[in-house]
């Protein structure tokens, strides 16, 4: 007699179940882990525009005329994840840092000032934020 090689067809629904549950559980928390990834650029920029303020600073004596071109703190590029801005007064200074909807970071906000006093003002719906640092995981922590 001869044998018959193959899987039945309650074979191929038993593993196509389980490839849907571990989809089911991998998806979300890939999506997570890329959303934080595209977070460390914010952090990134505000830390090294912080820097450079510090630096206008010390040349100036005030923070007034930072944040534009062909000064050693230049405005940071906006980018497909965020869009950057400065507000300026004489002796303080906000920079933040906006998430846009091209990098899926929509409901990001981020700032930081002359203090290094790091924020996080705006998040979106699921994300817990965090008024006294950068906000790196869903449930608030930093």
């Amino acid at each position: 007699m001869k044998r018959i090689h193959g899987f039945t067809l309650v074979e191929l629904l038993v593993t196509v179940a389980i490839v849907a549950i571990l989809a089911a559980v991998a998806l979300p928390a890939y999506r997570d882990y890329v959303t934080r990834g595209r977070l460390a650029e914010a952090y990134a920029n505000l830390a090294s525009q912080r820097v450079k303020m510090e630096q206008f600073y010390q040349d100036a004596r005030t923070y007034t005329g930072a944040c534009t071109a062909n000064t050693v703190a230049p405005p940071i590029t906006n980018t497909t994840n965020f869009n950057y801005a400065c507000a300026i007064a004489d002796q303080t200074y906000t920079i933040t840092a906006t998430g846009q909807a091209g990098g899926g970071l929509t409901g990001f906000t981020f700032t930081i000032d002359q203090a290094n006093n790091r924020a996080t003002t705006g998040v979106p719906t699921g994300w817990t934020a965090a008024a006294t640092c950068w906000v790196r995981r869903k449930d608030g922590s930093c």
